[in-house]
């Protein structure tokens, strides 16, 4: 019975937020003829308004949805760029609200990119080791080379997880920092607040699923090791 209730409280802290922002992002997906424009719409619009012109907004991958601070392009996935919904719009101002943390030189924002970058380069070392791992102690022939070598292994990974969750704070500043102060400026209607307030929520949180994910990565490999 212990056991049952550990694997159902494991299962939702793994895929409860990423099933939750997915059922949030599509509740509020329906095009709605009184928005004023499409996702893609108002992110060009926001970053003219906010002197941002030098950077792009394009369509990227189903999910894709970021800001690329490298080549200054706000993407957005075809659904957020093409429709006139809460979610498009929703999304397009928090990425928007990335671009706007970039512009104004935000100290965390800085951070974050710094991190995102170190955590790839360190994911990649780190699937790499995991991956030479048995050659090594095959020729070795020593336990305590392949213990460090698991140890290196694991930790790089891990670091991608702990990134998504140390910036957090980004993405919650980009959502009602940003990007809900400047939709209640008439660019949404009372009613459609609360919806909005949702969508940015599950925007923000989508990198906490992301970490989570990681650390499942993690686990795999774990089992994998151990067999």
């Amino acid at each position: 019975m212990h056991f049952i209730f550990l694997f159902l409280l494991i299962f939702l802290l793994l895929f409860g937020p990423q099933y939750w922002a997915r059922y949030t992002f599509k509740k509020h997906a329906t095009p709605l003829a009184r928005l004023q424009g499409t996702g893609g719409e108002l992110a060009r619009h926001l970053l003219d308004r906010f002197k941002m012109e030098n950077v792009g907004v394009e369509k990227t991958q189903p999910g894709g949805d970021h800001y690329d601070p490298e080549s200054r392009m706000v993407r957005l996935s075809p659904d957020n760029y093409d429709q006139k919904s809460l979610t498009a719009i929703a999304v397009a101002a928090h990425e928007v609200g990335h671009a706007i943390q970039h512009h104004i030189k935000d100290s965390k924002f800085a951070l974050r990119t710094q991190l995102v970058i170190a955590a790839q380069l360190a994911q990649r070392l780190g699937a790499g080791v995991l991956l030479i791992l048995p050659v090594v102690m095959l020729i070795t022939r020593a336990p305590s080379s392949g213990l460090f070598m698991v140890i290196i292994g694991l930790l790089s990974m891990g670091s991608a997880a702990l990134v998504h969750l140390i910036t957090l704070p980004v993405e919650l500043d980009a959502s009602f920092g940003k990007a809900m102060p400047i939709l209640k400026e008439g660019y949404i209607s009372k009613e459609d607040e609360t919806a909005v307030n949702s969508v940015l929520k599950a925007a923000a949180w989508t990198y906490v699923a992301a970490s989570l994910a990681s650390l499942l990565n993690i686990g795999r490999w774990i089992v994998l090791l151990r067999r």
